[in-house]
């Protein structure tokens, strides 16, 4: 306390106004006057000196605290129920300190999130360019067959392809768990939003041969971003398509009510397990049903889109009785959210 340079001219100020004091006592009363003024400015400088090294004590248990937070042990509790501004002080250090440890596992959590995704992608990576590799030593015998060099080359393509899609997603994927991306908050027509949607799988559905009904009111609508729900519904609808069986049906149906807007995506296909269904939004999960060609990214990206808009997205699905997806977009204050 004593190193501080304010203490000391804090009792150099005392001890002049104490002389000045007991010397006018004496000069214009008594010598027992001044021995009372004296006395009392003593007693009074001894008092600030009690509570002002208490307060230098405080200060000193804080800047330790401060010492140990910066050395990672944010388990200190310094909160105290008292008034005054040394309380607030604590009680102000204290909530930094949980929002910097919030900060902390939240970068902790990232990272591995992080990790784990590199991962994913490299491992996701690996197939399609070794098999990119083989197929170019191949091309490079100048004996091969122009057939088997037609197929190939049609195979890199399509290999291109999917890495190209497999970044598209990801990228996708990076900006909406970064925060970046401002969905739109635009009222659209529900019947818009399925044309848009549908529009990408109807040559598959074509090719094998399934059939489509879309059932819902002309005037339905719900309040978000057209483009991006579109890329979500078009995944789901990928998901579907891709797991029911030729000839099979995929129905859509939509309403809004004065509590929310939902959409019902159903098929009629061999259905998913009990043991995958708690993990189809899971990014890179491929179920036991899941193609060769699957990644497992389509509906996490359509899960992502539609909490992102505040939205929710269930799935129900009986082993051998297909599968049905529901999304509900709430309102508030009567507008879709």
């Amino acid at each position: 306390m004593w190193r501080n340079r304010e203490i000391k001219l804090f009792f150099i100020v005392i001890g002049i106004v104490t002389m000045a004091g007991t010397a006018a006592a004496g000069f214009l009363l008594s010598i027992q006057a001044a021995g009372m003024v004296f006395m009392t400015s003593l007693l009074l400088a001894l008092c600030s000196v009690f509570f002002t090294r208490w307060r230098y004590r405080e200060i000193e248990k804080l800047s330790g605290y401060l010492r140990k937070i910066s050395s990672g042990d944010v388990s200190l509790d310094l909160r105290d129920n008292h008034e005054g501004e040394l309380s607030i002080l604590k009680n102000d250090i204290y909530k930094v300190t949980l929002m910097l440890s919030e900060s902390r596992s939240q970068l902790e959590r990232d990272k591995l999130t992080l990790t784990d995704a590199l991962s994913d992608i490299s491992h996701q990576l690996k197939t399609p360019l070794t098999s990119m590799t083989v197929m170019a030593d191949l091309l490079s015998d100048s004996s091969l067959e122009e057939s088997k060099r037609a197929e190939f080359t049609g195979n890199i393509r399509v290999q291109l392809e999917r890495i190209e899609w497999l970044v598209s997603s990801l990228l996708k994927l990076s900006k909406i768990d970064a925060g970046t991306i401002a969905f739109k908050k635009d009222r659209v027509p529900l019947r818009d939003l399925i044309d848009r949607a549908v529009q990408p799988v109807l040559i598959p559905m074509d090719i094998k041969e399934q059939t489509l009904i879309v059932n819902g009111a002309e005037d339905a609508a719900f309040t978000g971003d057209l483009r991006w729900t579109a890329e979500a519904l078009i995944n789901i609808l990928k998901n579907c398509v891709e797991h029911t069986g030729d000839g099979g049906t995929i129905s859509i149906s939509y309403e809004e009510n004065p509590l929310f807007t939902e959409i019902s995506i159903a098929d009629d296909g061999p259905g998913i397990s009990k043991e995958d269904l708690p993990y189809i939004f899971r990014r890179f999960y491929k179920g036991k049903n899941a193609g060769d060609d699957s990644v497992g990214i389509g509906l996490a990206m359509a899960h992502s889109i539609i909490t992102g808009q505040h939205g929710d997205l269930e799935v129900r699905s009986e082993k051998g009785d297909g599968t049905a997806f529901s999304i509900k977009f709430y309102k508030r204050n009567g507008q879709s959210e």
